[in-house]
């Protein structure tokens, strides 16, 4: 059996309160981009917009890869986790 060589993403749901989809408007970016940018900023997690795969109207996701080795991916988790948590607290 040979080891996967392509690329392979996930496409969590992500939830944006109110507040950040008011703060997404005001700024001219889809609120999934303002998720991703303040994730990237907060933690260094590099992760695309759900707007762009064309995610049905009123749901947020994103995509990131899942290829990293087991401790990265299980570390990036536990970032993403602690920042969605921040994010809700904050919005």
């Amino acid at each position: 059996c040979q080891a996967i060589e392509g690329a392979m993403y996930a496409f969590p749901k992500v939830e944006i309160p109110k507040k950040a989809l008011e703060e997404a408007q005001r700024q001219e970016r889809d609120a999934d981009e303002l998720w991703c940018l303040e994730l990237l900023e907060a933690t260094g997690v590099v992760t695309v917009p759900g707007s762009g795969f064309g995610q049905e109207p009123g749901t947020f996701h994103f995509r990131t890869t899942i290829l990293p080795p087991d401790d990265m991916l299980e570390d990036m988790i536990v970032k993403v986790s602690a920042f969605q948590a921040d994010f809700l607290k904050k919005y």
